[in-house]
Protein backbone atom coordinates (compact mmCIF):
# COMPACT_ATOMS: atom_id res chain seq x y z
CA UNK A 1 0.00 0.00 0.00
CA UNK A 2 2.71 2.40 0.82
CA UNK A 3 4.86 1.79 -2.24
CA UNK A 4 1.62 2.36 -4.54
CA UNK A 5 0.62 5.75 -2.19
CA UNK A 6 4.58 6.52 -3.50
CA UNK A 7 4.01 5.59 -6.57
CA UNK A 8 0.82 7.53 -7.57
CA UNK A 9 2.34 10.95 -5.38
CA UNK A 10 5.64 10.77 -8.08
CA UNK A 11 3.00 10.49 -11.44
CA UNK A 12 0.92 13.40 -10.24
CA UNK A 13 4.49 15.64 -9.47
CA UNK A 14 6.00 14.51 -13.19
CA UNK A 15 2.37 15.25 -14.98
CA UNK A 16 2.15 19.08 -13.03
CA UNK A 17 6.02 20.30 -14.18
CA UNK A 18 5.64 18.53 -17.56
CA UNK A 19 2.21 20.68 -17.78
CA UNK A 20 4.45 23.83 -16.53
CA UNK A 21 6.78 23.00 -18.94
CA UNK A 22 4.68 22.53 -21.79
CA UNK A 23 2.78 25.56 -20.70
CA UNK A 24 5.87 27.86 -21.29
CA UNK A 25 7.82 26.49 -24.20
CA UNK A 26 4.61 26.31 -26.50
CA UNK A 27 3.48 29.23 -28.47
CA UNK A 28 -0.23 30.85 -27.34
CA UNK A 29 -2.27 30.14 -30.30
CA UNK A 30 -5.69 32.23 -30.76
CA UNK A 31 -9.00 30.21 -32.09
CA UNK A 32 -9.92 32.98 -34.48
CA UNK A 33 -7.83 35.44 -35.73
CA UNK A 34 -10.70 38.02 -36.75
CA UNK A 35 -12.49 40.40 -34.22
CA UNK A 36 -15.96 39.56 -33.28
CA UNK A 37 -16.52 42.45 -35.12
CA UNK A 38 -14.73 41.56 -38.23
CA UNK A 39 -16.68 38.09 -38.14
CA UNK A 40 -20.12 39.68 -37.98
CA UNK A 41 -19.44 41.08 -41.28
CA UNK A 42 -17.70 38.30 -43.18
CA UNK A 43 -20.04 36.02 -41.89
CA UNK A 44 -23.26 36.89 -43.51
CA UNK A 45 -25.62 33.54 -43.11
CA UNK A 46 -27.38 32.80 -46.55
CA UNK A 47 -31.41 33.11 -46.05
CA UNK A 48 -32.59 30.10 -46.90
CA UNK A 49 -34.93 30.26 -50.26
CA UNK A 50 -33.69 33.64 -50.99
CA UNK A 51 -31.66 34.45 -53.88
CA UNK A 52 -28.65 36.31 -54.22
CA UNK A 53 -27.62 37.89 -57.20
CA UNK A 54 -24.54 39.30 -58.74
CA UNK A 55 -23.81 41.97 -61.29
CA UNK A 56 -24.64 44.91 -62.95
CA UNK A 57 -28.25 46.25 -62.07
CA UNK A 58 -29.25 46.98 -65.83
CA UNK A 59 -32.78 45.91 -66.50
CA UNK A 60 -35.49 48.02 -65.80
CA UNK A 61 -38.65 46.11 -64.35
CA UNK A 62 -41.50 47.44 -66.24
CA UNK A 63 -44.25 47.22 -63.15
CA UNK A 64 -42.15 50.05 -60.80
CA UNK A 65 -39.13 51.21 -62.41
CA UNK A 66 -36.61 49.95 -60.17
CA UNK A 67 -33.41 47.90 -61.89
CA UNK A 68 -32.03 44.52 -61.52
CA UNK A 69 -29.82 42.22 -62.62
CA UNK A 70 -30.08 40.64 -66.50
CA UNK A 71 -30.45 37.24 -64.67
CA UNK A 72 -32.87 38.80 -62.32
CA UNK A 73 -34.93 39.63 -65.47
CA UNK A 74 -34.36 35.76 -67.84
CA UNK A 75 -36.56 34.66 -64.91
CA UNK A 76 -39.24 37.39 -64.60
CA UNK A 77 -39.35 37.35 -68.50
CA UNK A 78 -40.51 33.57 -68.34
CA UNK A 79 -43.60 34.72 -66.35
CA UNK A 80 -46.68 37.33 -66.40
CA UNK A 81 -47.64 38.90 -63.33
CA UNK A 82 -49.46 37.35 -60.62
CA UNK A 83 -51.28 38.75 -58.20
CA UNK A 84 -52.87 38.45 -54.64
CA UNK A 85 -55.51 39.08 -52.51
CA UNK A 86 -53.86 39.23 -48.59
CA UNK A 87 -56.04 40.21 -45.95
CA UNK A 88 -55.82 43.07 -43.29
CA UNK A 89 -58.10 41.54 -40.54
CA UNK A 90 -56.28 42.40 -37.22
CA UNK A 91 -56.20 38.62 -36.74
CA UNK A 92 -53.92 38.19 -39.99
CA UNK A 93 -51.21 40.10 -38.93
CA UNK A 94 -48.19 40.39 -39.73
CA UNK A 95 -48.56 39.26 -42.88
CA UNK A 96 -46.71 37.55 -45.47
CA UNK A 97 -44.99 38.43 -48.89
CA UNK A 98 -46.01 42.56 -49.35
CA UNK A 99 -42.34 43.53 -49.47
CA UNK A 100 -41.74 41.34 -52.25
CA UNK A 101 -44.49 43.27 -54.38
CA UNK A 102 -43.58 45.52 -57.00
CA UNK A 103 -47.44 47.08 -56.06
CA UNK A 104 -49.71 46.91 -53.08
CA UNK A 105 -53.37 48.04 -53.82
CA UNK A 106 -55.55 48.39 -50.41
CA UNK A 107 -58.86 49.04 -50.20
CA UNK A 108 -62.20 48.05 -47.98
CA UNK A 109 -63.27 44.21 -48.12
CA UNK A 110 -66.10 44.47 -46.04
CA UNK A 111 -67.43 46.17 -42.81
CA UNK A 112 -64.36 48.78 -42.74
CA UNK A 113 -61.86 45.91 -42.77
CA UNK A 114 -59.33 46.50 -45.87
CA UNK A 115 -57.89 44.11 -47.98
CA UNK A 116 -54.85 43.94 -50.16
CA UNK A 117 -53.84 43.03 -53.40
CA UNK A 118 -50.05 42.39 -54.14
CA UNK A 119 -48.83 42.66 -57.86
CA UNK A 120 -45.37 40.21 -57.92
CA UNK A 121 -43.85 39.91 -60.72
CA UNK A 122 -39.64 41.72 -60.51
CA UNK A 123 -39.08 41.78 -57.23
CA UNK A 124 -40.75 38.41 -56.38
CA UNK A 125 -37.54 36.81 -58.55
CA UNK A 126 -35.28 36.92 -55.34
CA UNK A 127 -37.49 34.06 -53.10
CA UNK A 128 -38.69 34.32 -49.60
CA UNK A 129 -37.40 32.66 -46.47
CA UNK A 130 -40.34 30.92 -46.29
CA UNK A 131 -41.40 28.18 -48.90
CA UNK A 132 -45.26 29.76 -48.68
CA UNK A 133 -44.34 32.95 -49.21
CA UNK A 134 -47.45 34.69 -49.54
CA UNK A 135 -50.55 35.45 -47.20
CA UNK A 136 -53.10 34.93 -45.63
CA UNK A 137 -54.80 34.51 -48.81
CA UNK A 138 -58.62 35.54 -48.63
CA UNK A 139 -61.55 36.05 -51.11
CA UNK A 140 -61.89 37.77 -54.51
CA UNK A 141 -63.70 41.11 -54.81
CA UNK A 142 -64.84 43.15 -58.41
CA UNK A 143 -63.07 45.63 -57.88
CA UNK A 144 -59.97 44.14 -57.37
CA UNK A 145 -60.76 42.40 -60.37
CA UNK A 146 -60.76 45.38 -62.53
CA UNK A 147 -57.65 46.53 -61.30
CA UNK A 148 -55.37 42.65 -61.74
CA UNK A 149 -56.87 43.02 -65.32
CA UNK A 150 -54.64 45.70 -65.91
CA UNK A 151 -52.01 43.15 -65.29
CA UNK A 152 -51.54 40.78 -68.48
CA UNK A 153 -54.56 39.85 -71.31
CA UNK A 154 -55.49 36.82 -68.63
CA UNK A 155 -54.44 38.30 -65.30
CA UNK A 156 -53.19 35.25 -62.40
CA UNK A 157 -55.43 36.40 -59.92
CA UNK A 158 -54.86 34.32 -56.38
CA UNK A 159 -58.07 34.28 -53.96
CA UNK A 160 -59.87 31.78 -51.80
CA UNK A 161 -63.26 31.67 -52.98
CA UNK A 162 -65.12 35.46 -52.68
CA UNK A 163 -68.42 37.38 -53.42
CA UNK A 164 -70.69 34.99 -55.55
CA UNK A 165 -74.29 34.07 -56.01
CA UNK A 166 -75.82 33.26 -52.56
CA UNK A 167 -79.33 31.89 -52.52
CA UNK A 168 -81.53 29.66 -50.07
CA UNK A 169 -80.44 26.61 -50.43
CA UNK A 170 -82.88 23.30 -50.32
CA UNK A 171 -82.70 21.71 -47.18
CA UNK A 172 -83.02 18.17 -48.78
CA UNK A 173 -80.67 18.45 -51.99
CA UNK A 174 -78.53 21.61 -50.67
CA UNK A 175 -78.96 23.09 -54.16
CA UNK A 176 -79.64 26.90 -54.41
CA UNK A 177 -83.11 27.85 -54.95
CA UNK A 178 -84.84 31.23 -55.14
CA UNK A 179 -83.04 34.39 -56.61
CA UNK A 180 -79.93 35.50 -55.62
CA UNK A 181 -79.06 37.55 -52.21
CA UNK A 182 -76.08 39.17 -53.63
CA UNK A 183 -76.01 42.36 -55.43
CA UNK A 184 -75.26 41.11 -59.17
CA UNK A 185 -72.37 44.35 -59.28
CA UNK A 186 -70.79 42.52 -56.53
CA UNK A 187 -70.71 38.96 -58.17
CA UNK A 188 -66.98 38.51 -58.43
CA UNK A 189 -66.92 34.30 -58.98
CA UNK A 190 -69.11 34.73 -61.76
CA UNK A 191 -67.86 37.86 -63.16
CA UNK A 192 -64.20 35.46 -63.20
CA UNK A 193 -66.03 33.22 -65.57
CA UNK A 194 -67.47 35.75 -67.71
CA UNK A 195 -64.16 36.86 -68.59
CA UNK A 196 -62.88 33.79 -69.72
CA UNK A 197 -60.27 33.05 -66.65
CA UNK A 198 -61.82 29.43 -66.20
CA UNK A 199 -61.32 28.30 -69.69
CA UNK A 200 -58.86 25.86 -71.30
CA UNK A 201 -55.50 27.66 -72.43
CA UNK A 202 -56.62 30.87 -70.49
CA UNK A 203 -56.97 29.64 -66.95
CA UNK A 204 -55.76 32.21 -64.72
CA UNK A 205 -57.74 32.25 -61.86
CA UNK A 206 -55.72 30.59 -58.99
CA UNK A 207 -58.63 29.85 -56.72
CA UNK A 208 -57.24 27.76 -53.72
CA UNK A 209 -60.26 25.72 -54.26
CA UNK A 210 -58.85 24.46 -56.95
CA UNK A 211 -54.90 23.94 -56.16
CA UNK A 212 -53.43 21.63 -54.69
CA UNK A 213 -51.86 21.34 -51.15
CA UNK A 214 -47.99 22.22 -52.07
CA UNK A 215 -48.90 25.44 -54.23
CA UNK A 216 -51.58 26.30 -50.76
CA UNK A 217 -52.12 25.34 -47.69
CA UNK A 218 -53.68 25.96 -44.08
CA UNK A 219 -50.78 27.11 -41.22
CA UNK A 220 -52.86 27.53 -38.36
CA UNK A 221 -50.04 28.18 -36.09
CA UNK A 222 -47.85 30.91 -38.08
CA UNK A 223 -49.09 34.14 -36.56
CA UNK A 224 -50.30 32.11 -33.33
CA UNK A 225 -52.29 29.47 -31.66
CA UNK A 226 -54.89 31.07 -31.28
CA UNK A 227 -55.17 32.21 -34.99
CA UNK A 228 -58.81 31.53 -36.49
CA UNK A 229 -59.12 28.92 -39.15
CA UNK A 230 -59.98 31.31 -41.75
CA UNK A 231 -56.64 33.64 -41.74
CA UNK A 232 -54.22 30.60 -41.88
CA UNK A 233 -54.52 29.94 -45.68
CA UNK A 234 -50.71 31.00 -47.19
CA UNK A 235 -49.39 30.15 -50.81
CA UNK A 236 -46.04 29.54 -52.55
CA UNK A 237 -45.37 32.00 -55.43
CA UNK A 238 -43.46 29.96 -56.74
CA UNK A 239 -45.84 27.36 -57.63
CA UNK A 240 -48.15 29.32 -58.38
CA UNK A 241 -46.79 30.39 -61.26
CA UNK A 242 -45.56 27.12 -61.99
CA UNK A 243 -49.53 26.33 -61.92
CA UNK A 244 -50.08 28.89 -64.69
CA UNK A 245 -47.41 27.87 -66.59
CA UNK A 246 -48.64 24.19 -66.17
CA UNK A 247 -51.67 25.98 -67.76
CA UNK A 248 -50.30 27.65 -70.79
CA UNK A 249 -49.67 30.69 -68.91
CA UNK A 250 -46.34 32.27 -68.89
CA UNK A 251 -45.06 35.39 -70.85
CA UNK A 252 -46.98 34.14 -73.40
CA UNK A 253 -50.60 32.98 -73.73
CA UNK A 254 -50.09 29.74 -75.35
CA UNK A 255 -53.78 29.26 -76.62
CA UNK A 256 -53.35 33.05 -77.85
CA UNK A 257 -50.11 33.01 -79.19
CA UNK A 258 -49.36 36.67 -77.92
CA UNK A 259 -47.62 38.26 -75.12
CA UNK A 260 -49.36 38.89 -71.89
CA UNK A 261 -47.89 42.84 -72.30
CA UNK A 262 -49.25 43.58 -75.89
CA UNK A 263 -51.47 45.65 -74.47
CA UNK A 264 -49.69 46.49 -71.09
CA UNK A 265 -49.01 50.78 -70.86
CA UNK A 266 -45.93 50.99 -68.01
CA UNK A 267 -46.18 53.75 -65.48
CA UNK A 268 -43.08 56.46 -66.36
CA UNK A 269 -40.15 56.20 -63.78
CA UNK A 270 -38.54 59.15 -64.27
CA UNK A 271 -38.55 61.20 -61.38
CA UNK A 272 -35.40 62.05 -59.38
CA UNK A 273 -35.12 61.58 -55.93
CA UNK A 274 -34.70 64.58 -54.18
CA UNK A 275 -35.99 64.44 -50.94
CA UNK A 276 -37.50 67.21 -48.98
CA UNK A 277 -40.29 67.19 -45.55
CA UNK A 278 -43.21 69.11 -46.53
CA UNK A 279 -45.09 65.87 -46.09
CA UNK A 280 -43.31 63.71 -43.95
CA UNK A 281 -45.84 61.81 -42.39
CA UNK A 282 -49.47 60.58 -43.56
CA UNK A 283 -52.49 59.64 -41.92
CA UNK A 284 -56.07 58.51 -43.13
CA UNK A 285 -59.04 56.31 -41.79
CA UNK A 286 -60.72 54.13 -45.03
CA UNK A 287 -63.80 54.50 -42.34
CA UNK A 288 -64.11 56.80 -39.66
CA UNK A 289 -63.53 55.21 -36.57
CA UNK A 290 -62.41 51.91 -37.87
CA UNK A 291 -59.03 52.99 -35.56
CA UNK A 292 -57.76 49.03 -36.16
CA UNK A 293 -57.45 50.14 -39.17
CA UNK A 294 -55.88 53.43 -39.50
CA UNK A 295 -52.69 53.77 -41.95
CA UNK A 296 -49.97 56.08 -41.05
CA UNK A 297 -46.80 56.75 -43.77
CA UNK A 298 -43.69 58.13 -42.03
CA UNK A 299 -41.20 59.55 -44.50
CA UNK A 300 -37.54 58.40 -43.52
CA UNK A 301 -35.33 61.07 -45.09
CA UNK A 302 -32.26 59.10 -44.68
CA UNK A 303 -33.13 56.30 -47.14
CA UNK A 304 -36.18 58.41 -48.74
CA UNK A 305 -38.70 55.87 -47.89
CA UNK A 306 -42.21 55.96 -46.28
CA UNK A 307 -42.60 53.25 -43.45
CA UNK A 308 -45.81 52.22 -42.62
CA UNK A 309 -47.67 52.07 -39.69
CA UNK A 310 -51.30 50.17 -39.38
CA UNK A 311 -53.35 50.65 -36.82
CA UNK A 312 -51.37 52.33 -34.43
CA UNK A 313 -48.71 50.12 -34.98
CA UNK A 314 -45.30 49.62 -37.00
CA UNK A 315 -46.44 46.91 -39.80
CA UNK A 316 -43.86 43.89 -40.51
CA UNK A 317 -43.76 41.74 -43.01
CA UNK A 318 -43.42 38.11 -41.39
CA UNK A 319 -41.04 37.06 -43.47
CA UNK A 320 -38.64 39.64 -43.59
CA UNK A 321 -39.06 40.82 -39.86
CA UNK A 322 -38.77 44.42 -41.63
CA UNK A 323 -41.19 47.16 -41.50
CA UNK A 324 -42.92 47.89 -44.51
CA UNK A 325 -42.05 50.27 -46.91
CA UNK A 326 -42.74 52.14 -50.24
CA UNK A 327 -40.87 54.76 -52.28
CA UNK A 328 -44.17 55.84 -53.83
CA UNK A 329 -47.55 56.60 -52.15
CA UNK A 330 -50.82 56.88 -54.31
CA UNK A 331 -54.15 58.16 -52.98
CA UNK A 332 -56.63 56.85 -54.99
CA UNK A 333 -60.29 58.93 -53.97
CA UNK A 334 -63.16 56.76 -55.65
CA UNK A 335 -66.95 56.91 -55.39
CA UNK A 336 -68.19 54.14 -52.73
CA UNK A 337 -71.44 52.34 -52.08
CA UNK A 338 -71.64 50.87 -48.87
CA UNK A 339 -73.54 47.73 -47.71
CA UNK A 340 -75.11 47.06 -51.29
CA UNK A 341 -77.03 43.67 -50.37
CA UNK A 342 -77.61 41.35 -47.44
CA UNK A 343 -74.30 40.41 -47.12
CA UNK A 344 -72.74 43.84 -46.74
CA UNK A 345 -70.62 43.71 -49.73
CA UNK A 346 -69.00 47.51 -51.21
CA UNK A 347 -68.54 48.47 -54.39
CA UNK A 348 -66.00 50.74 -55.71
CA UNK A 349 -65.80 52.69 -58.86
CA UNK A 350 -61.77 52.21 -59.89
CA UNK A 351 -62.80 52.94 -64.16
CA UNK A 352 -63.86 56.06 -64.57
CA UNK A 353 -61.99 59.55 -63.44
CA UNK A 354 -61.11 61.35 -60.41
CA UNK A 355 -58.80 62.86 -58.36
CA UNK A 356 -56.19 61.66 -55.76
CA UNK A 357 -52.60 62.40 -54.11
CA UNK A 358 -49.28 61.54 -54.53
CA UNK A 359 -46.49 61.49 -51.90
CA UNK A 360 -43.06 61.03 -53.31
CA UNK A 361 -39.52 62.61 -51.77
CA UNK A 362 -41.03 63.64 -48.76
CA UNK A 363 -43.55 65.78 -50.85
CA UNK A 364 -47.07 66.01 -51.34
CA UNK A 365 -48.92 66.43 -55.01
CA UNK A 366 -52.39 66.55 -56.72
CA UNK A 367 -53.15 64.07 -59.26
CA UNK A 368 -55.72 62.71 -61.19
CA UNK A 369 -56.41 59.38 -62.41
CA UNK A 370 -58.40 58.05 -65.10
CA UNK A 371 -59.11 54.52 -65.95
CA UNK A 372 -61.13 53.59 -69.48
CA UNK A 373 -62.34 50.36 -69.48
CA UNK A 374 -61.93 47.09 -67.16
CA UNK A 375 -58.70 46.36 -69.38
CA UNK A 376 -57.08 49.73 -69.56
CA UNK A 377 -54.42 50.55 -67.55
CA UNK A 378 -55.21 53.62 -65.11
CA UNK A 379 -53.44 56.20 -65.68
CA UNK A 380 -52.03 59.05 -63.30
CA UNK A 381 -51.50 62.66 -63.88
CA UNK A 382 -49.92 66.14 -62.55
CA UNK A 383 -51.76 69.16 -62.25
CA UNK A 384 -50.40 70.14 -65.51
CA UNK A 385 -52.02 67.41 -67.78
CA UNK A 386 -48.62 65.08 -67.65
CA UNK A 387 -48.53 61.97 -66.47
CA UNK A 388 -46.91 61.16 -63.36
CA UNK A 389 -43.16 60.47 -63.11
CA UNK A 390 -42.96 57.36 -60.21
CA UNK A 391 -39.57 57.02 -58.51
CA UNK A 392 -38.52 53.29 -59.21
CA UNK A 393 -39.06 51.23 -56.37
CA UNK A 394 -42.67 50.26 -54.98
CA UNK A 395 -45.56 51.74 -55.17
CA UNK A 396 -48.79 51.43 -52.69
CA UNK A 397 -52.27 52.42 -53.96
CA UNK A 398 -54.47 53.57 -51.14
CA UNK A 399 -58.17 53.37 -52.59
CA UNK A 400 -60.38 55.89 -50.35
CA UNK A 401 -63.53 56.88 -50.71
CA UNK A 402 -64.85 60.25 -51.68
CA UNK A 403 -63.99 63.40 -49.50
CA UNK A 404 -62.32 61.55 -47.19
CA UNK A 405 -59.84 63.49 -45.07
CA UNK A 406 -56.06 62.55 -45.48
CA UNK A 407 -53.56 64.51 -42.96
CA UNK A 408 -50.30 65.16 -43.94
CA UNK A 409 -47.21 67.05 -41.51
CA UNK A 410 -44.30 69.02 -42.83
Amino acid sequence: MKKFIFYFSTYLVVSFVSFLTFAKLMPVTSKSTVTPVEQKTNDVAKVPGVLSFEGPKTEICPLNGEKFTREEKEIWSTRRPLTVMIENHLDSRPQSGLSNADIVYEAVAEGGITRFMGVFYCNAVKGASNKYDVGPVRSARTYFLDLASEYADYPLYTHVGGANCSAVKDPVTGRQIGPCTTNKKALAIEQIAEYGWNNQGTWGDLSQFSLPYKVCRREPERIGPDTAMEHTMYCSTKELWNTAADRGLTNETVAKKNSWDKNYKAWKFTASETPATTASKISFDFWSGYKDYSVVWNYDLATNVYLRENGGKVHTDLNTQKQISAKNIVVQFVKEQRSVDEHLHNLYEVIGSGKGLLFQNGVKSEITWSKASRTARTVFKDGSGKEVNFIPGQIWIEILPLNTEVSYEG
